[in-house]
């Protein structure tokens, strides 16, 4: 048993050609979301590019971008803002983008989230149609696309660029190739903290055949294996059959040009880590605190894990007023469906690659300390949890996905430009 998910012979027509419609449809959604972003702007007099350029978390970016790392912000109350929290990736490409275009380091960060949001579409949709065909391709794009806080993808953020390495990621590791896989962990884990999620996804799909006794002559019990091949969905030659709808007869060969040797395997688990890793490892040196250091960091922030301790209790504040019960209601519905529709994933057998990716993301977005604003920010990389929904939506017929889409967009169009004009994300 491997992480590699079967498939049937792969199709004639080159990946970005079957892609097509899906970036189409994306861009569609995400022009819709800027125009609406500026009629709104305009009308309150407020510019629509300062909002996506300018704001929050974009210009500690283009802060490091211009003038590298050091800069801080000392509060009334002790609290230490520091420009360390930021991981270097984003602002390495504005850097770049600057020095060789007439772009100011803003504009390089626009570019930069544009061309990353159609790289996460062309990702979402490689996964996808890996798992389960084409049209759930073409659909967990679009329902990606129209997330309420989708305008997002389309800010000079990190989050783009980070759900592209991802999505790419891990679609190298269920295609075996595991050099890319590692090399784009480790790229991802250079972007935000939440690339230890990546970096774990490419660790369990690596130690999967060994755990399973693979490549190893000594064998574990068989109600570990048992366990571990139900819960992951890793999939046998006997349970194959019919794991996709789409397909009559899979084939069980991984796909061409697969790093299939243990080797290569290693090398990709051994660079994972090294972004993060090394970035860490930098601010302790550069704080003086060690390893410790970028928890200290982010303490200044009041940002830590706490299990989801403090979002309990900033969510069972809300019901003690009205209207904000109303708001906190909506928190309650919104994580009880962020559950079924990840327990949804285990039940379809999604690769445990997929699942743990998931699952660390999932824990890290509602289990943090602070910024209770950003949580639906932050639970955007956690895309496989749309690919149940974007089952459902592939086998409806045509005209009904299309309409559930185009209502989807305009409702999230005119919530992006209303929030972002408003509290907007932090």
């Amino acid at each position: 048993m491997t992480e590699l998910v079967t498939r049937p012979a792969p199709p004639r027509a080159p990946l970005l050609r079957r892609a097509a419609p899906a970036l189409l449809g994306y861009a569609a959604v995400r022009v819709l979301g800027l125009a609406v972003l500026a009629g709104w702007s305009a009308a309150r007099g407020k510019s629509a590019y300062t909002l996506l350029t300018a704001r929050w978390d974009s210009l500690w970016y283009a802060r490091v971008a211009a003038s590298g790392y050091g800069y801080e912000v000392r509060l009334p109350n002790g609290d230490v803002h520091s420009d360390l929290a930021f991981f270097p990736l984003l602002p390495w490409l504005e850097r770049l983008g600057h020095a060789v275009t007439p772009l100011s380091y803003a504009d390089a960060g626009f570019a930069v989230a544009l061309l990353a949001s159609l790289a996460t579409a062309g990702g979402i949709f490689a996964v996808a149609e890996w798992l389960y065909g084409a049209r759930a391709g073409v659909c967990a794009v679009l329902l990606w696309a129209v997330l309420p806080v989708g305008i997002v993808q389309s800010m000079a953020y990190s989050e783009s660029l980070f759900t592209a390495l991802a999505a790419w990621s891990l679609y190298a590791v269920l295609t075996g190739r595991w050099v890319t896989a590692g090399l784009l962990a480790a790229l991802a884990g250079l972007t935000r903290p939440v690339g230890m999620a990546v970096v774990a996804a490419v660790w369990v799909a690596g130690l999967v055949p060994y755990m399973t006794g693979r490549y190893t002559t000594g064998r574990i019990p068989a109600g570990v294996t048992s366990w571990v091949t139900s819960f992951g969905g890793i999939r046998s030659a006997e349970g194959v059959r019919g794991a996709r709808e789409d397909v009559r007869a899979p084939s069980l060969s991984p796909a061409p040009g697969a790093d299939t040797s243990a080797r290569r395997r290693l090398l990709g688990m051994a660079l994972a880590p090294l972004g993060a890793a090394g970035y860490v490892l930098w601010v302790g040196l550069r704080t003086g605190d060690g390893p410790l250091g970028y928890l200290r960091v982010q303490a200044g922030w009041r940002n830590g894990f706490d299990g989801g301790y403090a979002f309990a209790r900033f969510v069972a504040g809300m019901f003690t007023s009205f209207p904000s019960v109303l708001a906190g209601a909506a928190l309650v519905v919104g994580v009880v469906l962020l559950i079924r529709l990840y327990l949804a994933g285990v039940r379809q057998r999604q690769p445990l690659s997929v699942l743990v990716y998931t699952g660390v993301v999932l824990a890290l977005a509602l289990c943090a300390s602070s910024y209770f604003g950003s949580k639906p920010r932050l639970l955007m990389p956690a895309f496989p949890v749309l690919f149940p929904p974007a089952r459902a939506l592939a086998a409806a017929r045509p005209g009904r996905a299309a309409a559930v889409v185009a209502v989807a967009a305009t409702a999230a169009a005119a919530y992006g430009a209303f929030w972002l004009n408003g509290s907007g994300p932090p």
